[in-house]
């Protein structure tokens, strides 16, 4: 069974999950729309690439310039997404939070990574302004030589006019070869100066995009824990109302329990008594029933007596004519016998 705080943890997990499927059909749309207005720029572009290559040239350069951040905002937003559905999931079938502490130490080994990328861009930073050192020290000895160069042209054209043995070719030909010397000198620090600048600018940009970045992460991060922490203050008070309202209800119902039970007692104590008076009446009425069969049994029997007697007394009056008086004058004192029978 889950408790109270995890299922609490699963609504506001549930919706963030929501929120941010909103957010990635919104981004989704968006590069949806993006490609379709690359696609119509195309082919506008080919009917009319005479009149607006500057235009698309443009657009197409800021779409360059978007991509990379919106890139970022799709990874962000996905690893976001990936992060609050695997703990949701695991919430609901494993009770945990694994998954959460996991994704945190991977946070927490990034943040190693970026400290230890901030480390290595002060040593490239360090290592720029010795770059820079150097180059100021190749320029300073550049310069003396350039210097010197310029001195010992100086004293040749001296020489060659205190002189003025050497002929003009001569002369020329030692100014060429200086000036050569110069122009190559001068090309060979040009070009080591532009890859130094070429690499400065590039770790810049990177150490810049790397800032962006971290500091985008970490606003996301106080947001989404400021919004927890305020859904979680809003579920332990709806909790604790809910306690309170369920509790009054179960003492009312506790209450309305007790006097259903002693109602419950009364009538129980009234049926036993109803049953008790209904056997007593049926008891009654089965000996009055029995009594009236005994009487009618009683009465069946004295008459079917009577006739047999009866019967008897014809059949001796058939036999003899005395006996016949005789039955006659006995039947004449039996009746009152019967009467009294019957009485």
């Amino acid at each position: 069974m889950m408790s109270v705080e995890m299922l609490c943890a699963c609504s506001v997990l549930q919706d963030c999950a929501d929120q941010l499927a909103v957010m990635g059909n919104i981004i989704g749309a968006n590069t949806v729309k993006t490609k379709e207005r690359t696609a119509s720029d195309n082919s506008s572009t080919e009917d009319c690439e005479q009149r607006f290559t500057p235009l698309s040239k443009k657009l197409s350069i800021q779409e360059r310039k978007r991509a990379p951040e919106r890139a970022k905002v799709q990874k962000d937003w996905q690893f976001a997404s990936d992060v609050i559905n695997g703990l949701l999931v695991e919430l609901k079938e494993k009770n945990t939070c694994h998954s959460l502490f996991s994704v945190i130490e991977e946070e927490r080994k990034k943040k190693a990574q970026l400290l230890n990328i901030n480390c290595r861009e002060e040593e490239s930073r360090l290592r720029v302004e010795e770059l820079q050192k150097k180059l100021l020290d190749i320029k300073m000895e550049r310069n003396e030589e350039r210097e010197r160069l310029e001195k010992e042209i100086a004293y040749l054209k001296d020489q060659l006019d205190t002189i003025g043995v050497k002929s003009n070719r001569q002369r020329k030909f030692v100014k060429s070869c200086a000036e050569q010397l110069v122009c190559q000198e001068q090309n060979l620090n040009r070009h080591k100066e532009k890859e130094l600048e070429d690499e400065v600018t590039m770790l810049q940009k990177k150490t810049e995009e790397e800032r962006k970045v971290h500091k985008a992460m970490e606003a996301f991060l106080e947001r989404q824990h400021a919004d927890l922490q305020k859904k979680l203050h809003y579920w332990k008070q709806r909790y604790e109302k809910d306690m309170n309202t369920k509790k009054q209800e179960i003492t009312e119902l506790q209450t309305k329990r007790n006097v259903i039970r002693e109602r419950i007692q009364e009538l129980s104590v009234k049926c036993k008594h109803m049953e008790e008076v209904i056997i007593e009446d049926r008891m009654m009425k089965e000996r009055l029933r029995a009594q009236l069969e005994k009487e009618q049994r009683e009465g069946d029997a004295a008459t079917r007596i009577q006739a047999w007697w009866r019967g008897i007394l014809v059949r001796r009056g058939l036999r003899s004519p005395k006996k016949a008086d005789k039955s006659k004058s006995k039947a004449g004192k039996k009746p009152k016998k019967a009467k009294k029978n019957k009485k």
